[in-house]
């Protein structure tokens, strides 16, 4: 099993892109992953459960907004049973025959991780329920009165599932999951660690107070503050001596337009759309969606969690609606309007 100490520093050439890097700076133990402390001690023990049994981990699901750790998860739980894991995405099993030729490599307690389960099509979910069930699946051979059905047996093996829209995911498919775990976004003091441990990985001189303040922009995400640490890195290297202290920090978030609540341009975009246009609403989404030139997808998934867990959104029957806090963060004046009745 590779730890850290292994792998050594993370070469940061030009050119490497997003991706090589996420992947690289993953943890690949428990030991080794930070924050979600609760899940991970739960996870710990059903995995040594399993592993004392020998049997496979029972069906796992892991539900939150991106960027929060459900791939990492999925891997780490393979590594730690010491198995292989076999990755996927809902979108990519388009029919029958893909779901049965993926299943069929899958070797005894070995895992299989689909992304984005919650895009299975539904032909595709219904012959994956025995798949998980009971291990087999039903093969028609033939056409007409001439036809014949078989069980397919399968391994025993245990399907890690990742969502950002658990509400998509059908009843059945939901309670045939024996572990579901919601991530949730990380406190500024656990991100600070995991900049720190992104620095060390990347070879990056960063003091805490540097660390700290990459963390407090985050949106509660470790991927966005693995993300904004190679790019205020880019800012310290090119304009500064190198290191990345709270000053270095703060120029190089100013310049990338993130503010201190961790606002992007298209928070900024969005909160402003609803207030401006739309007098702080109630607005529907799709009204939303076209005014800022942004799918629906993308800011239900992706924006939307944050601005509304952390107080500057509201979700009514009506639409979306701007917070007092949105007012306020954003120096604007709050007079009510159609929200006083609201807040």
């Amino acid at each position: 099993m590779t730890n850290e100490r292994d792998r050594g520093p993370i070469s940061a050439t030009a050119g490497d892109d997003e991706g090589r890097f996420d992947v690289a700076l993953r943890p690949t133990t428990l030991g080794e992953y930070v924050g979600q402390k609760k899940h991970v001690d739960n996870l710990r023990v059903f995995i040594e459960a399993a592993r004392r049994r020998g049997e496979a981990l029972d069906h796992v699901l892991f539900c939150g907004p991106p960027g929060l750790g459900k791939t990492t998860l999925a891997h780490i739980i393979a590594a730690e049973l010491g198995v292989a894991i076999h990755s996927s995405s809902g979108p990519a099993i388009e029919h029958k025959g893909a779901l049965a030729a993926l299943l069929t490599k899958v070797g005894p307690r070995e895992v299989l991780f689909i992304d984005e389960i919650h895009r299975l099509t539904p032909i595709v979910e219904e012959n994956l329920y025995p798949a998980i069930e009971d291990f087999e699946m039903d093969i028609i051979a033939g056409d007409g009165p001439h036809a014949a059905s078989y069980k397919l047996p399968l391994n025993p093996f245990t399907l890690v599932g990742a969502t950002t829209r658990t509400g998509l995911l059908t009843s059945p498919l939901l309670s045939r999951f024996g572990v579901s775990i919601r991530l949730d976004y990380y406190p500024p003091e656990d991100l600070e660690k995991i900049v720190i441990r992104s620095a060390g990985l990347l070879r990056i001189a960063v003091d805490p107070e540097g660390a700290m303040e990459i963390a407090r922009r985050a949106r509660g995400t470790p991927r966005i503050a693995n993300r904004l640490l190679r790019r205020v890195r880019d800012f310290a290297e090119v304009e500064g001596d190198g290191r990345v202290d709270v000053a270095a920090a703060r120029h190089a978030l100013e310049r990338l337009e993130v503010d201190g609540a961790g606002f992007d341009d298209m928070d900024r975009k969005i909160l402003l759309t609803i207030i401006e246009k739309f007098g702080g609403g109630p607005v529907g989404i799709e009204t939303i969606s076209a005014a800022v030139s942004e799918p629906r997808d993308t800011l239900e998934d992706v924006y939307e969690p944050f601005l509304l867990q952390n107080g500057f959104l509201q979700r009514t029957p009506r639409g979306r609606v701007a917070t007092r806090r949105a007012y306020e963060h954003l120096g604007l004046p709050f007079d009510g309007g159609s929200q006083g009745r609201l807040f």
